[in-house]
């Protein structure tokens, strides 16, 4: 490039009027390059330990996280499918005793036997009772003396009696001051009349069986666990005093209360951060929530952190010192390689790294990665070049290339033909098949271009649908014949969208059809629709210029 070669020649200029003059060099002696080096060591040393501890703890902190989320939100659901168990097993031990109660409501002593065996079976319930159809109190464990034909009262009861179904309350407060969960499985006879419920009673701030099975927990970390209804209010927690509070402000039970489960790092309604797992239980909408204090996490691996650091101090002094006595062995052939290094951008650079003494092995080294160095720049801007000239997407020359090439071979006064081709209803492909299609449409254009073109060709994507192949010293018959077996070959065969596509071509020669890029374009452009005019699926040839 004109500018490059200009450029090069500045900063040769300057490369010459920087060399080291009398004056430069006594002030060069008068810095103290060991100081310098060791400085640049010991800030190099310490940013490479604090980036890699960083990126230690940063790594191993987000996988510490991630693992204790995993392991909570698997330990919730197996609660939450333990206790839809326990549920379940309930509802059936409640559905037997109705089965056998069904047409022996008149035996009190054998009404009384069933519901201390229900109560007592297991420890699933903490009271058990027997409802008549009308509401008469028939039997109640623990067993309690009931005036002769008192009725049931409370809503849940009477709900129970109206719904003449299994019947599973909400989370109420009885007028004991007891936070209960009601469960009624209604007595029918096998000729289908109602006669009443047998139902069971589990108190959430008592011992049960249901509260065992939330109770124990394995993990002794600081781990809590908590469940709430569909109103988000506690109906079990280690802290047996919060049960009956409403906490659905807590973004894991607004996400329970949606229905959802799954894990999430959440600041809990006191401020605290956990690390949360969550899931539903089906029988009864609970929500439960296995979580672990975020600082508990994140303890163990701040004290190996402080751990690795003390570690590391006794081997950091002793590099820093053996740094400081290199810096006396290396301070000459430094230098000279760091005058180099100020002029990296000048094209003798590695020409000036060969006159630089290597006396001693670590210089040598120095030297050889500064001239490895320098050949690996030279590669990446060489392939960076390459790549600023190449359409990432169907890997042909992008619009870029194009136009120097062009501006090369006009300037050049080669003969060329210029193909210009457009895939025909482009759109319909991607509003049919989606854009991950037709991108591999336009990539199997570009296979056929390279198969139908030879090495000394150009083929490159000008963006969107629209191609061009620039074919040196052909004849104009020749390019058209090039052009047809394009557009045959396209057309009789599936593209990736799984049907064919064809295109519309359009083709100009230089200098035959223009002297000039500019109308050379214009031409073939013109060329090109009248290809689509006449009906897309041809070639059409522009007129050669007057």
């Amino acid at each position: 490039m004109p500018g490059g070669s200009s450029f090069s020649r500045c900063r040769q200029g300057v490369m010459s009027t920087v060399n080291l003059t009398p004056f430069s060099r006594r002030a060069a002696r008068r810095l103290n390059l060991r100081t310098l080096i060791l400085s640049l060591c010991l800030l190099t040393v310490l940013l490479t330990l604090a980036i890699s501890l960083y990126a230690s703890y940063t790594v191993q902190r987000q996988l510490l996280i991630q693992t204790t989320l995993e392991a909570n939100r698997v330990y919730a659901s197996k609660l939450a499918e333990s206790t839809n168990l326990f549920m379940t097993s309930a509802i059936d031990r409640l559905s037997y005793s109705a089965h056998r109660l069904s047409g022996q409501l008149h035996n009190a002593g054998q009404l009384q036997d069933v519901v201390d065996r229900i109560r007592l079976d297991s420890n699933r319930f903490n009271s058990t009772i027997i409802v008549a159809a009308d509401g008469e109190i028939l039997a109640y464990s623990p067993q309690k003396v009931y005036p002769a034909g008192q009725h049931v009262a409370s809503p849940e009861s009477l709900a129970a009696l109206r719904q003449r179904a299994l019947y599973i309350s909400e989370p109420f407060t009885a007028p004991s001051g007891r936070l209960i969960i009601f469960i009624a499985q209604p007595i029918i006879t096998a000729d289908g009349q109602y006669q009443g419920y047998v139902a069971g009673t589990i108190y959430l701030q008592e011992h049960n069986a249901l509260d065992t099975l939330l109770g124990e927990h394995p993990y002794k970390d600081g781990s809590n666990l908590y469940v709430v209804d569909e109103q988000g209010r506690l109906i079990y927690h280690s802290q047996s005093q919060r049960v009956g509070e409403y906490v659905e402000r807590n973004p894991v039970v607004s996400e329970l209360i949606q229905g959802n489960s799954g894990s999430q790092q959440v600041n809990n309604t006191q401020g605290t951060s956990m690390l949360a797992g969550f899931a539903m239980v089906p029988t009864t909408r609970w929500g439960i929530v296995a979580q672990r204090p975020m600082a508990s996490v994140t303890s163990e691996l701040n004290h190996l952190m402080f751990v690795t650091v003390r570690n590391a101090l006794p081997l950091l002094l002793v590099a820093l010192l053996l740094i400081g006595w290199l810096t006396r062995l290396i301070t000459r052939p430094l230098h000279q390689l760091a005058q180099v290094a100020h002029h990296l951008d000048d094209q003798q650079a590695l020409h000036h790294t060969n006159n630089v003494r290597d006396w001693y092995a670590e210089a040598g080294q120095l030297k050889r990665a500064m001239q490895t160095g320098l050949r690996m720049m030279q590669h990446k801007i060489d392939r960076l070049s390459q790549e600023s000239l190449t359409d990432p997407l169907t890997g042909l020359v992008n619009r870029r290339g194009l136009e120097q090439v062009l501006a090369q071979w006009s300037q050049n006064q080669q003969r060329f033909t210029l193909i210009m081709l457009d895939i025909d209803h482009f759109k319909r492909v991607n509003d049919a098949f989606g854009h991950d299609v037709g991108d591999l449409v336009l990539c199997y254009i570009a296979d056929q271009l390279r198969q139908h073109s030879r090495a000394e060709d150009i083929c490159c994507r000008c963006g969107g649908e629209e191609f061009m192949m620039l074919l040196p010293d052909v004849s104009a018959e020749q390019a058209l014949a090039v052009a047809e077996r394009l557009r045959l070959q396209v057309a009789g065969q599936n593209s990736p969208a799984g049907q064919p596509v064809t295109l519309s071509l359009g083709l100009a020669q230089f200098p035959e059809t223009a002297t000039a890029v500019v109308p050379l374009l214009k031409q073939v452009d013109l060329a090109l629709y009248a290809a689509k005019h006449a009906g897309r699926n041809q070639t059409m040839a522009a007129q050669p210029a007057p």
